[in-house]
């Protein structure tokens, strides 16, 4: 049994090795999240693993499914439930994890149909906690079989919870710099072409503006692209 547990402990050091080495990758957004699920469901051989996130551009706030490695598609397609609904609504607005030995006799499991058709039967809810105890999502796992969830599994599915919420947040908020980076240096190119096409034509500023949008539209080329055109022709 020991060496049992050391295995399992073993893979899930793994695991939280795996998406450690994501949060500096160059992977996008959704490959980070469907990583996590991926690896989670392979050191656990839990049936399903799904990782729902807190979505705040709404009110009042939505957890939508983001990723799983299931290929099923009445699993993977588009859902959401409201902040405070179902499993992932209480796990998330608690959090605190939820163990459920049978989902077809758990209440708060809105997805009973979808349970009996994949044969999911016990359920793991872990919230994806990152400073000052936010929530920003929670992590699912489904086995097919009842299953008593150790308090080892427990807390070791806890830890890849945990390392899953930092690499989220920092990948969001590597998107988030990235795009502001593109965003300036594009409207640095676009002043640049603009005072080229100034002097070119002999307009004003807006029109020079206008000029670029109207090509860029035209040609269906983004601004920065119309932009980069104007800054090598003039180079030539």
């Amino acid at each position: 049994m020991e060496n049992i547990k050391s295995k399992t402990y073993d893979k899930y050091i793994k695991a939280l090795t795996d998406i450690s080495r994501a949060i500096t990758s160059d992977l996008y957004f959704e490959d980070i999240l469907k990583l996590i699920v991926m690896v989670t469901a392979k050191v656990t051989g839990f049936e399903i693993c799904s990782l729902w996130l807190v979505d705040e551009s709404v009110n009042p706030k939505k957890i939508r499914l983001k990723a799983t490695q299931s290929i099923d598609p009445e699993y993977v397609k588009n859902r959401s439930l409201d902040r405070v609904e179902g499993v992932v609504g209480f796990v998330a607005t608690h959090n605190q994890s939820l163990i459920i030995k049978d989902v077809l006799k758990e209440p708060r499991f809105k997805e009973k149909e979808m349970a009996k058709k994949l044969g999911l039967v016990s359920m793991l809810s872990m919230p994806l906690q990152v400073k000052d105890n936010k929530v920003i999502g929670v992590l699912n796992c489904f086995t097919s079989e009842p299953h008593e969830f150790s308090e080892t599994e427990v807390n070791l599915i806890a830890a890849v919870a945990n390392q899953a919420a930092v690499a989220i947040l920092n990948t969001e908020l590597l998107v988030k710099t990235k795009v502001i980076q593109e965003e300036l240096e594009t409207r640095k190119l676009v002043e640049r072409a603009k005072e080229i096409i100034m002097q070119k034509r002999k307009i004003k500023s807006d029109e020079a503006y206008r000029w670029l949008q109207k090509r860029s539209m035209d040609s269906r080329k983004s601004m920065r692209q119309i932009a980069e055109a104007v800054l090598l022709s003039e180079e030539l």
